[in-house]
């Protein structure tokens, strides 16, 4: 039977375990409402802007009662960041993921089951396997909680179908309280997280999506590299550079060396040892700004980013909100500046329209893979592989982008699940006991001086998968790190130990048996809806970029569904409205009336001056200026003003 909880706790407990653990007196807005909301057993979606404090919603209540918090959340690197996180603060938490062996994750849900873990931490993906719904019940679960919840939406923009089973918890757990967790939630999208979870009753706890300290900045701008290193040179302070490719991040950070600005580079391809170095530079403020993709980021806690530029456009509101919500943590005056010009319109355009391959080539997709992983029809279920999509396409000569797509719709229908790269280094278990494992060194003395390595290097080996580095005990022992990977692997098929190597590339996981090709559905009623949610967001990416005439934080949190807002009065275009010293209204009205005159035919710039006989000189002549500079209307041939649109 499952175990039954109760949620009591006296006031000051929360508070005394906010100040113990992380040096906290005080909670931010909404933390303790929702932490009340669970800690009285209620299903809870808590919707904080990022930096909010999250996380801490649901680790006080975990460690408030007594049990086990499990943590659903969809980036394996963000929870090895938060279990790394917790363990140093005297908090034991554990992540299961898919590059971990079933030996591995057999001897970790034990330890939830028997131990004393506080914080499990699993992959949506992970949840449906047979060996966690075996011993879930098992635990004593007193929270259940879901990061990134808008990924359980298919209509959302990161839609993760593993999102859609958790609901399949309450058959196990039917006691325990779920806590959904998003910074990133249209109104629809809030309905239906609450629907997929089957919340009891509807029970949302929101602060405002607003930054009053962030002040949004779009500019239309040919030469983006310039205008970037004027940001750099006039805003002081850390920053970050968002760019899509690659090489570009490189090139960005080149380019701001050459002019003396302090900057670095990152991305996902880079080897793991570089990442972390470069990640852990840019955190200690040397260098100061870090050229990368959107690889970098997530779960990034540094508090004074002062600038965050987008040399790019982001596929959508929602993904251009969290990544421009990492300047300004701390409450200081930050900003978040957008670079964008025709050529970044067409090009969104052709990566929306390349992010939906035919059904023909997703096919093709997953019978190249059939073939690549020599899988056989009815075979693969539960399998995971290491996947370079570079040799794979190179292997099958495929485009690196269909492929990329048709594996996201693959994932979408259920048929695998791919990971992101991240680096898992390796880990090793001893099988034997330590009686038999003295039989075997006094019996092969060849093995015994590694294995007496092993031990002194590394503690709690006989009874969990420990992390180890063979370059490490390599030069511990004077050899060459090929000889001591040799006997590793010779000790791991005499199954002594099972050695579990390391790895950095994403893991693709088979979650239904390999079928014919020919079989594989891509409903098309959902294809072409998610193909118009796409280009709804898409478009109202581009409607933000050009749109000059609304405050950008009005638009943005009109997006997410609040519109009973005041302008911010530092975004680019409350400045400029403020230049024109005069309201939005009396603005609206003046451009109206000069729009409706000129579109008739061209007229002189005092005959316009005079079409509008109500207002000011002075605030009309304004008025026409700006039509000019947004390229609205122009002067032809006979220095007349014509409209041009």
């Amino acid at each position: 039977m499952p175990i039954l909880h109760t949620f009591v706790l006296e006031d000051m407990d929360i508070h005394a375990i906010l100040e113990k653990y992380w040096g906290h007196q005080h909670f931010k807005p909404a933390q303790e409402a929702v932490i009340r909301s669970i800690l009285s057993g209620d299903d809870t979606l808590a919707l904080l802007p990022t930096g909010g404090g999250k996380s801490l919603c649901y680790q006080i209540p975990g460690m408030a009662m007594d049990g086990i918090c499990i943590v659903v959340s969809p980036l394996i690197a963000l929870m090895n960041d938060q279990v790394q996180n917790l363990n140093e603060r005297g908090i034991k938490a554990i992540a299961v993921n898919s590059s971990m062996n079933r030996k591995e994750i057999d001897i970790a849900i034990d330890n939830c089951v028997y131990g004393k873990i506080k914080f499990l931490y699993l992959s949506p993906e992970r949840l449906s396997t047979d060996i966690f719904k075996a011993r879930a019940p098992k635990m004593k679960v007193n929270l259940i909680a879901i990061d990134e919840a808008h990924c359980i939406s298919q209509w959302g923009y990161d839609f993760r179908p593993g999102y859609l089973h958790i609901a399949e918890l309450r058959e196990l757990l039917p006691s325990v309280p779920f806590l959904a967790l998003t910074a990133t939630a249209t109104k629809e999208v809030i309905t239906d997280i609450q629907d997929k979870l089957a919340f009891r009753k509807k029970n949302v706890i929101q602060t405002s999506f607003e930054r009053k300290n962030l002040a949004y900045v779009v500019q239309k701008e040919e030469d983006k590299l310039a205008r970037l290193l004027k940001i750099c040179q006039r805003i002081k302070g850390s920053g970050i550079v968002y760019v899509r490719r690659r090489k570009k991040t490189q090139e960005v950070a080149d380019y701001l060396r050459s002019h003396d600005v302090s900057c670095s580079f990152y991305h996902a391809g880079l080897p793991s040892e570089y990442r972390e170095k470069r990640q852990a530079d840019w955190m200690n403020g040397e260098p100061r700004i870090i050229a990368c993709t959107n690889a970098f980021g997530m779960g990034i806690d540094k508090a004074d980013v002062r600038f965050v530029v987008h040399l790019d456009l982001p596929d959508c509101p929602e993904s251009y909100f969290q990544e421009a919500g990492r300047a300004g943590r701390d409450g200081q005056k930050a900003f978040a500046i957008l670079l964008w010009n025709e050529q970044d319109k067409r090009e969104l355009e052709e990566r929306v329209k390349n992010s939906f391959p035919s059904p023909e080539e997703i096919r093709q997709t997953y019978q190249a893979l059939a073939h690549y992983y020599q899988l056989g029809i009815g075979s693969g279920l539960g399998q995971h592989f290491d996947f370079d999509i570079t040799r794979f396409c190179d292997t099958f000569k495929l485009k690196q982008l269909t492929v990329f797509n048709s594996l996201k719709f693959l994932e979408k229908e259920e048929y695998i699940s791919l990971s992101e790269a991240f680096f898992q280094p390796s880990r090793v278990h001893f099988l034997m006991a330590k009686e038999d494992l003295y039989k075997f060194q006094v019996s092969n003395p060849r093995y015994d001086e590694l294995i007496k390595l092993i031990l002194r290097s590394y503690s709690g080996t006989f009874e969990q998968y420990t992390r180890i580095s063979e370059s490490d005990l390599a030069r511990r022992a004077g050899v060459a790190k090929e000889e001591i990977m040799k006997r590793m692997g010779q000790l791991d098929q005499m199954q002594v130990i099972s050695w579990a190597k390391q790895t950095e590339l994403p893991q693709l996981v088979y979650v239904q048996e390999r079928c014919d090709a020919k079989d594989i559905r891509i409903s098309p009623a959902n294809y072409a809806q998610r193909k118009e949610k796409a280009l709804e967001r898409m478009n109202r990416m581009l409607h933000y970029c050009s749109h000059n005439l609304v405050c950008r934080s009005r638009q943005l949190l009109a997006y997410f569904g609040e519109t009973e807002v005041n302008d911010c009065g530092h975004c680019d275009v409350c400045l400029e409205q403020k230049q024109k010293q005069f309201t939005h209204e009396e603005f609206d009205q003046i451009m109206t009336e000069l729009i409706s005159f000129i579109s008739v035919r061209p007229h002189t710039l005092r005959e316009l001056v005079d079409s509008v006989p109500d207002h000011r000189e002075e605030k009309v002549l304004k008025v026409i200026r700006w039509l000019i500079d947004q390229e609205e209307i122009a002067y032809d041939e006979d220095l007349k003003l014509k409209f041009l649109k």
